[in-house]
């Protein structure tokens, strides 16, 4: 999976809602629901516009940079990282879920598992074993005690 480095994972997350947009319009499958029911993507939506930002917000405060690969500074495990060791990667895969359920359409969700998948295999496993490397038994504890997406 190194190809995924190459881009950072909002370029993912941009070309993911692009092509789930392109797919609800040109090829929506199935209209799982319909206005009023479609608004509901917006609980989602906001919640991963928040949990990423908070996540964000998390790693200045620490003074670590946020860019994948690049070396941290310091292990984060408070506030939104008692509940997710992944915070800013679960907001950028509910805001793209919550986008898709906005449309309403089963087109619309299908490049949903592939964002996890580009997120798990080219970002999240690499930088487990980064974190592990650079902050040995305390990230070992963190790991044991919080979970990876929920």
């Amino acid at each position: 999976m190194g190809f995924a480095h190459r881009i950072i994972p909002p370029g993912w997350l941009l070309l993911a809602l692009l092509g789930g947009a392109a797919l609800h319009r040109w090829l929506p499958l199935l209209q799982l629901w319909h206005a009023p029911w479609t608004l509901l993507g917006v609980a989602p939506l906001a919640a991963g516009l928040l949990l990423a930002a908070a996540g964000v917000g998390a790693f200045r405060s620490a003074g670590t940079t946020v860019i994948p690969f690049a070396p941290s500074s310091a292990l984060v495990t408070s506030g939104v990282y008692r509940l997710t060791r992944n915070p800013m990667y679960l907001g950028l895969t509910l805001i793209l879920a919550g986008s898709a359920w906005l449309c309403g359409s089963l087109g619309a969700f299908l490049p949903v598992p592939f964002l996890v998948w580009i997120l798990q295999g080219g970002y999240i496993r690499a930088e487990e074993r980064f974190l592990e490397q650079s902050f040995g038994a305390d990230y070992v504890r963190y790991r044991s005690t919080v979970r990876r997406w929920l």
